[in-house]
């Protein structure tokens, strides 16, 4: 949820020098709120709050990568079933955009370390089925070797008959497969391999990383070209097909991927150059988060995490991976009560007018778009960790859902503040023009007039195109409209409308 525009105190409208507020940043969000580690179950707060405390990092980090982890465990098998006819897998994607100095791997380190205990672990338990496996396909192998070569040795009916065994034989290799090793995390990687080592694992896998490059490839840094396919169905869980080299190509059909992901705010700047990023729906997908950074006010002998904390962090992400690793074919159902899914009519409701005309999400339409499916997911994985052992025997209850509304409307706000970094708002994308101007001219009056004739026609079609963004300098207490005089009895064009400067613009200081 955005905060609302701060009220400025009035400035004087005769231009003086003194009596102006510092201008406030062009932004339509002006506080970032703080991840709200509270509406997380017990354990996987406090597991939260500790590495915060242990690495001196915003909650925010290891908040985010809480939920990456709770959605690499439940593997894409799971959905949240909100109403007969909709249901939302509760795989997820983050970004979390910080400095290079923020101590992001440590973190990394400390939430994700369970995972890949993990993925350890299920290889060693199928270490004795990929042998057997192998075993099986050498033999099988052999026996068509064999049936081809008998083939070539016989006549008549009897080469007939060996001919059968060979298409037999050649049939039976078909159907042996060779089980991959377990992997459910991925991290150094591009988009190509995405889908082939998806299409390995079943269509489930976690993309990981505290560096965040793929993200920059999936943007096209190094193509010039946005390579979101996978990306795209791996969110929404529709059929996938992957091609392979000197191999049949292959269908995923319910492709669940997970990105948890750290990048620089430089990388965020470079999104605003993709149109076909932004244009694809990929960032539609994306939960944002912009934490505050605590670089300068870090303590220096930080509190250790507790290890009661840690090994029931560990233990709980475990225990759901178990419980739903056999929902293989069909995903466990998690289904709405009646309670929450009357809080998600009222979300719906809610959603409806920010994304109206005029309302505060219009510029973000396609994110907000798919904000109500976002919180069904957040809802879906805090059920899971609230039921580690069972979460389809329960239904998802109302206070559940309210705490991932919250979880909702703290990326709702990053979100916001996301994509007028990227620059995803027309009035603020014209607002910042004309404050160039302002800053390069450094007038101490100018009428709309004035600016219209010195802007790009291509963007200023008409001198009314500059109202809102003007509008937008005013509340951000950059310029002050000043009254126009009273012209009694006077006919004619009105004259355009004056602004006053701020002060820390002008050229004229005396």
């Amino acid at each position: 949820m955005s905060n609302p525009v701060r009220p400025l105190r009035a400035v004087p409208t005769d231009g003086a020098q003194s009596g102006w507020e510092p201008p406030l940043p062009l932004a339509t969000v002006r506080e970032l709120p703080t991840f709200p580690v509270d509406a997380l179950p017990l354990w996987l707060g406090e597991q939260v709050d500790a590495v915060a405390e242990a690495i001196q990092t915003p909650v925010d980090l290891p908040g985010c990568l809480a939920l990456a982890a709770l959605s690499t465990a439940a593997g894409g098998r799971a959905v949240a079933k909100v109403r007969p006819s909709w249901a939302e897998p509760v795989n997820l994607y983050t970004v979390v955009v910080m400095e290079p100095s923020e101590r992001k791997s440590p973190v990394f380190s400390a939430m994700i370390r369970p995972i890949y205990a993990l993925e350890r672990k299920l290889r060693e338990e199928a270490k004795e089925d990929i042998a057997e496996a192998r075993v099986q396909r050498r033999a099988a192998e052999q026996l068509l070797a064999q049936a081809e070569k008998n083939v070539s040795t016989q006549h008549g009916n009897e080469r007939d008959a060996a001919l059968a065994e060979a298409v037999d034989a050649a049939t039976d290799l078909a159907k042996m497969e060779v089980p991959s090793e377990p992997k459910l995390v991925v991290d150094d990687i591009t988009p190509e391999a995405v889908a082939t080592v998806l299409a390995d694992q079943g269509g489930r896998l976690a993309v990981l990383s505290d560096e965040g490059g793929i993200f920059s490839i999936i943007a096209g840094r190094y193509s010039g070209q946005a390579n979101t396919a996978v990306f795209l169905k791996g969110y929404t869980g529709t059929q996938l097909r992957v091609d392979r080299n000197n191999r049949p190509s292959e269908l995923v059909e319910n492709p669940a991927l997970t990105l948890g992901l750290t990048v620089q705010p430089a990388v965020i700047d470079e999104l605003g150059e993709t149109a076909m990023l932004r244009g694809s729906g990929f960032l539609a997908r994306i939960l944002f988060a912009m934490p505050t950074s605590m670089v300068g006010h870090r303590k220096t002998r930080p509190d250790p995490v507790p290890e009661p904390v840690e090994h029931l962090y560990n233990d709980r992400l475990h225990t759901i991976a178990a419980a739903l690793l056999d929902w293989t074919d069909e995903p466990a159902a998690l289904t709405f009560s009646p309670a929450a899914d009357d809080l998600m009519a009222e979300l719906q409701a809610e959603v409806e007018t920010r994304l109206a005309r005029g309302g505060p999400w219009r510029h973000i339409g396609d994110w907000g778009g798919k904000y109500a499916g976002q919180v069904a997911r957040i809802a879906g994985l805090l059920h899971v960790a609230e039921h580690p052992h069972n979460a389809w025997e329960h239904s998802i209850s109302g206070d559940t859902f309210a705490n991932a509304w919250r979880i909702g409307d703290y990326y709702a706000t990053h979100a916001l503040a996301t994509f007028d970094q990227i620059g995803s708002d027309p009035a603020l994308d014209n607002a910042r023009r004309v404050l160039s101007w302002i800053e390069r001219t450094q007038p101490t009056t100018f009428t709309r007039r004035d600016l219209f004739s010195a802007l790009n026609r291509g963007r200023f079609r008409r001198a009314t195109d500059l109202d809102a963004p003007l509008a937008l300098l005013e509340e951000h207490g950059h310029i002050q409209h000043q009254p126009a005089p009273e012209r009694p009895g006077k006919r004619g064009r009105k004259p355009s409308p004056t602004y006053w400067t701020h002060p820390l613009y002008r050229q004229d200081t005396t």
